[in-house]
């Protein structure tokens, strides 16, 4: 196979679609290899920055990149036709819910549709994008078999998750196995080949649907175990018992027991999303995964828990929360990034100013809220600084600069929702 030598030589041309949190870093994987790659995303904004040097995501190294722009091994564009070019597609959109909690694969469908044009033999396609189990074998399977050409005789199909955790300095996108499900023993091969040449490891399923299920189930597996532990911090908590104290001692045990922690809830783009996409698939064999549904709904439930601990803690300084003004200490979906896709925060604060709260954030790697299709009311909403003339602070996420600011000097009571601040005070309240 012609294209197995071109990877071994690194003469491949790698095409990766989506330019964010996980395609952005695989980019840079592959430069770093040795490859040229043309990254393509639909974000004419995106596609300027990375072409003037500019950062939109915290923790990647730019100047980096832009040595390897003004050397020409990568080219940001929007121009799709270049496709033709590229001997490897990787493909790395969104697959988020709808409304209905229901997956939304237009993002990856229409992908699909834009690559069928310049499609040609001996040509790899990976997906990357989370989805459930048969997507790759079935739907993008029978689009890219609209040219003519077949998957596995004459262009080559692969499934291989992503597992990136971001800015997680102890697991780089190079030391995370990397799954990889082929449509065929060739396909495999193939995508195995390049991958080999930017992960440590690689793992060889027996078929995309299979590598599919494992992702699901690994998001699964931590949604489930989080809801256990915010079901039982709303327990605790009525019991006065501190869950944290009890996760810190349960995690003593040498064995059996692996500790999770409870939080404002679901947050990132893979557990409050992933879940849904099995439990939907799973109607198509008459089965309701009841477990995964519960988990679900007790940790949506989580906002609510927050919101009314914000009124507790109001009440106890005699105030009402509406025309309170709130001050939202974070609003990434965890520490020290500049990721917010599905920020618990944004719940809380719709929740709050829907109920008369006057509710502003703070977030030092969110300085602008952008567009976002759920919470559309928040367009253009900036960062404030922390200062006086709150009612109330609420932590929302544990950046590492607000264990070395005294909020407790501020004299007003602080929801902690992430166990931030481990000061015994009548103005914390634990959530």
């Amino acid at each position: 196979m012609e294209i197995l030598e071109r990877i071994e030589n690194k003469k491949a041309v790698i095409g990766i679609i989506g330019l964010g949190y996980v395609g952005l870093p695989l980019v840079i994987e592959f430069l770093n290899a040795g490859f040229h790659v043309i990254g393509f995303d639909i974000d004419e904004n995106k596609v300027a920055y990375l072409n003037q040097g500019k950062s939109y995501i915290r923790y990647i190294d730019f100047n980096r990149l832009m040595e390897y722009i003004q050397d020409r091994r990568f080219n940001p564009t929007s121009d799709f036709s270049r496709l033709a070019l590229v001997d490897c597609i990787i493909l790395c959109v969104p697959t988020p819910l709808s409304l209905h909690k229901e997956p939304d694969m237009t993002y990856v469908f229409n992908t699909t549709e834009t690559v069928v044009p310049y499609l040609h033999k001996d040509q790899l396609i990976v997906i990357e994008s989370t989805t459930y189990p048969g997507t790759t074998e079935e739907d993008i399977r029978k689009i890219l078999e609209k040219t003519g050409l077949k998957a596995g005789e004459d262009f080559y199909l692969a499934y291989s998750p992503e597992r990136v955790d971001p800015n997680n300095r102890d697991f780089t996108m190079r030391m995370i196995p990397k799954l990889i499900g082929g449509y065929s023993d060739r396909c495999l091969t193939v995508a195995r080949a390049l991958y080999d040449k930017i992960v440590l490891h690689t793992v060889p399923l027996s078929s995309p649907r299979a590598a599919e299920a494992t992702k699901l189930l690994e998001n699964i597996y931590r949604a489930v175990n989080i809801a256990l532990v915010n079901e039982l911090k709303m327990l605790f908590d009525r019991m006065g018992i501190d869950i944290w104290e009890v996760i810190e001692a349960a995690k003593t045990k040498p064995f059996g027991f692996k500790a999770f922690y409870p939080g404002p809830g679901f947050g990132g783009h893979c557990i409050p999303i992933d879940p849904f996409y099995l439990t939907w698939k799973a109607k198509e064999y008459n089965l309701s995964l009841r477990f995964v549904e519960l988990a679900g709904e007790i940790n949506t439930t989580m906002h609510d828990f927050v919101v009314n601990k914000v009124i507790v803690a109001l009440n106890d300084f005699k105030k009402s929360l509406k025309g309170s003004k709130i001050l939202i200490l974070g609003l990434a979906y965890k520490a020290d990034i500049d990721d917010d896709r599905e920020s618990p925060a944004y719940y809380i604060m719709e929740r709050l100013e829907e109920m008369g709260a006057v509710v502003e954030y703070n977030d030092p790697y969110i300085p602008l809220i952008k567009k976002i299709r759920r919470f559309s009311r928040f367009d253009g909403k900036r960062s404030v600084d922390i200062e006086g003339g709150y009612d109330l602070f609420l932590i929302s996420t544990d950046h590492e600069i607000y264990r070395n600011i005294d909020l407790l000097s501020f004299n007003i009571p602080i929801v902690d929702t992430r166990n931030l601040i481990k000061t015994k005070s009548s103005l914390i309240y634990k959530a």
